[in-house]
């Protein structure tokens, strides 16, 4: 089983405001950089339930038919027409071997207590953070605190003309 992160981040590291607002994030996603070939690699998504619920107020459903599996404690808001959505809870680990049974392959994780959870446990493999040029001050950081070193192998850097850069990095084992 393969977990891959995409985010955004403003420069600062904050994937949101405090308010879970992503609003300093270009409009519609800004200019293309990779996030379409990504999401035709993944075939789910595992996020916390502030990302679903942040995700929810969008216009239209950004994830198509990809499953998108919500962890969480509570009771989901019911999913828009068309998506495929299902709530678990459990430990990360035990959340990819299920899915890893149902014959999934390669996830996208997504969202801050989720992200960081899933890389404490060890099961990222790759990082794709794409830096919005601006500074917001304070927010939900992309990183929290860790109780190890994660080292990174860095793939590559790529820059575009909106300002964003976006970094690519491998865990190391």
């Amino acid at each position: 089983m393969k977990a891959s992160v995409f985010v955004g981040t403003s420069l600062d590291g904050f994937i949101a405001r405090s308010d879970g607002a992503l609003d300093f994030l270009p409009p519609g996603g800004g200019e293309p950089h990779g996030y379409v070939e990504f999401m035709a690699t993944v075939d789910a998504l595992v996020i916390g339930r502030h990302t679903y619920e942040t995700v929810l107020a969008f216009d239209t459903w950004p994830y198509g038919e990809k499953p998108v599996f919500v962890l969480s404690s509570r009771p989901l808001a019911p999913a828009p027409a068309g998506a495929i959505v299902e709530h678990l809870s459990g430990l990360p680990a035990d959340i990819l071997s299920q899915l890893a049974h149902r014959g999934i392959q390669h996830v996208y994780v997504d969202g801050g207590i989720t992200i960081q959870s899933f890389l404490q446990a060890g099961l990222i493999q790759r990082l794709v953070v794409t830096r919005v040029p601006v500074l917001i001050g304070t927010g939900i950081p992309l990183f929290g605190a860790i109780t190890h070193d994660i080292a990174l192998k860095h793939i590559a850097t790529r820059h575009y003309a909106s300002g964003l850069v976006q970094s690519e990095y491998e865990v190391a084992v």
